[in-house]
């Protein structure tokens, strides 16, 4: 089976495959499951410094912050999934 990575921001990629949810960073409860996964040593910052725009939670539970909008990755998301069809 092939692996189909997508960039996250700032040359940061990760594999499609591991995503359970892209998620927008407004609630609090996104707030403590992002403050939980610091404290498990779960939370990946890939942000760059900027603004989180979205949350991605993997099947590892790893919860990785991303200065992209979830609109805009599951854009990324879906033309690699239209390419793999194409082929």
């Amino acid at each position: 089976m092939r692996s189909t990575y997508i960039n996250i921001g700032f040359g940061n990629i990760i594999s499609v495959g591991r995503i359970i949810a892209i998620l927008n960073p407004g609630s609090r409860a996104l707030k403590r499951l992002k403050d939980e996964a610091k404290e498990r040593g779960k939370l990946v910052d890939a942000t760059e410094g900027k603004k989180v725009r979205s949350i991605i939670i993997t099947d590892s539970d790893h919860v990785i912050l991303s200065a992209i909008q979830p609109e805009t990755l599951m854009n990324r998301i879906l033309e690699l999934k239209k390419l793999s069809y194409d082929e």
